[in-house]
C-alpha cells in the first residue's frame, strides 16, 4: 500500500487508536489489496462486496472477524480517501450473540490447582479475581497494586479509560508470595527477556493447558 499505508497509520495514531486496532486494520487492508492485486484506492463498492462475500463463504470467518475487516475498510475509505459512497451502502455484518462460558468456583479452583507453578497460578488468579481483561492483566505494573487500599489500578483499559478494581485478601497473599519468589521490578508479569510485559498468547496457552489437565 506504500504511501496510503503511511497515511492510514498516521491517521490512526492521531485518533489514538489502540496498538491492537492499528495492527489489525493494517493487516486487513494488506489482505484486501493482496487478494485483488491492486491498490485499495483503485477498488470500490463492488470489490468490497465481493471481498465480504469471500470472507464469509470461502474463508468461512466468524461475524466478529468479518466485522473487523469491514471496520478497517470503512476507516480507509471514509477517513483516508473521503469516499463514503464506497462503503455506506454495504451493511455491516450482524454480530453473533453468544452467552459467555462462566466457570463455577470449584472449576476455577481446580484450574488454579492445575497450574504448573506459582507464577502461572498467580497470573490466572489475578485475571479471575480482579475481573480484568487479558490485555489489562498482562500490562499490570507493581505500582498498580495498592495493598493498603485493597485496590488494583487498571491503566488505559477498554475505551482508553483508567479504573480501579477490588484486591481480595487471597489474591494479595498470593501476589506477595509471588513477589518474594520472582522479584518483578516494573511489570507484574514479564515476557521473554524480563523487560517488557507478558504477551496475551502466553496466558491463553497456559489457561488451555490447565483446562486440559482438568479434563483428565
Amino acid at each position: 500500500m506504500g504511501e496510503l499505508r503511511d497515511r492510514m497509520l498516521e491517521e490512526m495514531k492521531l485518533r489514538n487508536l489502540s496498538q491492537k486496532t492499528v495492527k489489525s486494520y493494517i493487516m486487513q487492508m494488506e489482505m484486501y489489496a493482496k487478494m485483488f492485486g491492486r491498490s485499495p484506492a483503485d477498488l470500490g463498492e463492488v470489490d468490497i462486496r465481493n471481498y465480504m462475500r469471500y470472507l464469509r463463504e470461502e474463508k468461512e470467518l466468524s461475524s466478529s472477524s468479518i466485522n473487523v475487516a469491514y471496520c478497517a475498510l470503512k476507516f480507509f475509505y471514509t477517513q483516508i480517501l473521503d469516499r463514503k459512497f464506497c462503503i455506506e451502502k454495504i451493511s455491516r455484518p450482524k454480530r453473533e450473540k453468544k452467552l459467555p462460558i462462566i466457570l463455577s468456583k470449584s472449576e476455577v479452583r481446580s484450574i488454579l490447582e492445575k497450574a504448573k507453578n506459582l507464577k502461572y497460578k498467580t497470573k490466572l488468579m489475578t485475571i479471575y479475581s480482579t475481573g480484568s481483561r487479558l490485555m489489562e492483566a498482562t500490562h499490570l505494573k507493581i505500582t498498580d497494586i495498592y495493598s493498603k487500599r485493597m485496590q488494583v489500578r487498571i491503566n488505559q483499559g477498554k475505551g482508553k479509560k483508567d479504573r480501579y478494581t477490588i484486591l481480595s485478601k487471597t489474591l494479595l497473599t498470593t501476589l506477595r508470595e509471588y513477589w518474594r519468589c520472582y522479584r518483578p521490578k516494573q511489570w507484574l508479569f514479564t515476557g521473554i527477556g524480563k523487560e517488557g510485559p507478558l504477551g496475551e498468547s502466553v496466558v491463553q496457552k497456559e489457561f488451555q493447558e490447565a483446562k486440559k489437565k482438568l479434563a483428565y
